[in-house]
């Protein structure tokens, strides 16, 4: 008997969204069931004519404002869900999908590990899941990939490690308005820095999930919480995405810093400035793991793995390790390393 296509539901539909979207349309095995997304520029709209893509004999999908009329229960296998960054503020959106019998893929950063910081919530979403049968994953290009599982990863080819260093040096141009505020782009200097002094910045999402998955995963203990810094990245050129602006002497994104301490010594470090545009000033781009132990390991990756199609992909690539999960929250330390999909999706699901 033919398997069903595998059947998606994507909540957001920004950036990040309809980049699922439209790359889910040139998968084999799978269809996109429903979207969920408030924009007035996109509600009532068949996803179709937003993407620019032709229907074909495809059904239509039209985008609502409601997610209850997007989806019920067990309708679709899993939950792209695009929204937030930030585990509290995803937590009723995960309860209300999982309650219907569906998986979810998150691409909140906090979720990528989210017993860092939330581990009361964790623990819920975990007992949600496996109450419901289905399962959880938060992840990403970072948090997710590049600056946490790819430093596990080559931890495997050490008998011993001392020190573990993830530098990503990127772009944050393909994102979205929510990552621009998050970062302070296009903001003067002087707002920048009353808005970091009151907090009001987050930069960076991930530091405290990447060092914590990579302690749990080879079995540090940390001596107290990962500490961070972030420092403004004042253009002196005029740049323009797609998403944002940013004048001479304005703010283009920022340079974040992450710091694990194991047995009162540097273990674990995050080396992460990001910027909208960041080649008109001669910035190159680039991924980079080292790792201090038996042996050591130098590992170069220029330029960086972009930010907007490593997301959309990781997000895709794990569809089927999330439906096979057995019940209950994920990391990427729990489930089959992500691999690419070129062929029919339905034959790596589980029977």
């Amino acid at each position: 008997m033919k398997k069903k296509n595998v059947k998606v539901a994507i909540w957001g539909f920004g950036a990040m969204g309809s980049g699922m979207a439209e790359v889910l349309l040139r998968k084999k095995g799978v269809d996109v069931v429903g979207v969920c997304d408030i924009h007035p520029d996109r509600m009532g709209k068949s996803m179709f004519e937003v993407l620019g893509v032709p229907k074909g004999d495809r059904k239509d999908v039209v985008i609502k404002g409601d997610i209850t009329k997007v989806i019920k229960k067990e309708s679709a296998d899993v939950v792209l869900l695009c929204t937030d960054s930030f585990t509290a503020k995803t937590f009723d959106k995960i309860k209300l999908i999982v309650e219907l019998g569906i998986n979810v893929v998150s691409t909140a950063e906090e979720m990528s590990y989210p017993k860092a910081q939330e581990p009361k919530l964790a623990a819920k979403i975990d007992k949600l899941a496996k109450a419901n049968g289905v399962s959880v994953l938060g992840t990403g290009i970072n948090p997710g990939l590049m600056m946490d599982l790819l430093a596990i990863l080559m931890t495997g080819a050490c008998t011993d490690v001392e020190y573990v260093k993830c530098e990503r040096v990127n772009s944050l141009s393909p994102f979205g308005p929510a990552v621009m505020e998050e970062q302070g782009v296009g903001i003067t200097l002087d707002e920048f820095n009353k808005q970091s002094a009151a907090g009001h910045l987050a930069g960076h999402v991930g530091f405290n999930e990447s060092v914590n998955m990579i302690c749990d995963a080879i079995g540090w203990k940390l001596d107290k919480p990962v500490e961070q810094t972030m420092a403004p990245i004042v253009s002196k050129v005029h740049r323009k995405t797609k998403y944002a602006e940013v004048l001479p002497g304005n703010v283009a994104g920022c340079t974040m810093k992450g710091y694990g301490y194991v047995d009162n010594k540097l273990a674990v470090e995050m080396i992460h400035p990001q910027q909208i545009e960041p080649e008109l000033e001669g910035t190159d781009t680039g991924d980079y793991v080292v790792i201090k132990g038996t042996p050591n390991v130098n590992l170069s990756n220029k330029p960086e793995i972009p930010g907007g199609i490593g997301t959309i992909a990781m997000c895709i690539n794990m569809i089927p390790h999330v439906i096979n999960a057995r019940p209950g929250l994920h990391t990427m330390i729990d489930l089959p390393v992500p691999r690419a999909i070129m062929g029919d999706m339905r034959e790596l699901i589980c029977d």
